[in-house]
């Protein structure tokens, strides 16, 4: 049975990264325009690496269900205990959507409450593959910076956050850079935004599962049998 601490701790990270990172979406239309594309990409950056900081001791800080699959599939979590925290993370991502809904009504049809769609002339193939791309290299630094037992203390958050800055920096005009299907679920589902979802599921999980049989194919510390 998986710990009750961590599935609360994943439910309170997934809605701090939805209701921070989508909210500032939100924020930004209401102000019109006021914090761009920098301080979108700067209010996901930090509220992930806050949360690392924060819960990272307690549930590992998945929230994202592309980071959870890829440690099941590279053996470092039980299938058993990915499904409630996948569970977690979608439910905190819609409380979050929800509340984002209440707080910015005016954001509902327009910005979607801050669900992530496709730049102008994206198709949905090249959606996935700017998704796979974007994921692959969040769960490459995960690997190195947080799974890798070499990786030196304490930096773990400050290399996350900063992949997820720059990651929305580059991809943000292009597919929204989700790289986690719960941050697009939250806001989808308060929305009632689907347009092209299917995109934030199949190119994270994919970009996700890749980096992570990489790294642990290829730098990963071979332990003796």
């Amino acid at each position: 049975m998986t710990d009750s601490k961590k599935i609360i701790s994943e439910f309170v990270g997934t809605f701090a990264l939805v209701f921070i990172g989508a909210g500032s979406v939100a924020t930004n239309y209401i102000s019109s325009g006021a914090l761009g594309l920098v301080g979108i990409s700067t209010a996901f950056g930090l509220v992930v690496m806050a949360m690392i900081y924060a819960t990272g001791h307690i549930s590992g800080t998945h929230i994202n269900p592309a980071v959870t699959i890829a440690l099941v599939v590279t053996k470092k979590m039980d299938a058993k205990d990915a499904v409630p925290y996948i569970i977690s993370q979608l439910a905190g991502a819609a409380v979050a959507g929800l509340t984002l809904g209440v707080i910015y009504p005016t954001a509902i049809a327009t910005v979607h409450l801050g669900t992530t769609a496709l730049g102008t002339d994206v198709g949905f193939g090249t959606g996935v593959l700017v998704e796979a791309i974007l994921t692959f290299l969040l769960v490459f630094t995960i690997f190195g910076a947080a799974v890798d037992k070499r990786a030196p203390p304490g930096f773990a958050g400050f290399a996350i956050g900063m992949v997820v800055l720059f990651d929305i920096l580059v991809g943000g005009p292009l597919t929204g850079a989700s790289m986690n299907p719960a941050r697009t679920f939250g806001p989808a589902l308060a929305s009632g935004y689907w347009v092209n979802h299917l995109v934030y599921w199949i190119g994270p999980i994919v970009g996700g599962v890749v980096a992570a049989l990489l790294y642990d194919g290829v730098f990963a510390e071979k332990t003796e049998k």
